[in-house]
């Protein structure tokens, strides 16, 4: 596991941060990148760090009447 301190929202204080799946590839949240999804070791608290590429869905529109 990866591990990182942080500043917990949940804690409010610096506690150490966790991956749940660390290795690139293994995230189903992000294909072939790092995980951006950590969480605090004493209570649980989760951030997002980083951004997820993301497609607009099939057919939409962006065009205003």
């Amino acid at each position: 596991m990866t591990d990182e301190f942080r500043h917990c929202p949940g804690c409010g204080s610096m506690s150490e941060f966790v991956q749940v799946h660390p290795a690139l590839g293994r995230c189903p949240d992000s294909a072939g990148g790092g995980c951006p999804e950590w969480f605090c070791a004493s209570c649980g608290a989760a951030l997002l760090l980083g951004f997820l590429a993301v497609r607009p869905a099939a057919g939409r529109l962006d065009r205003v009447a």
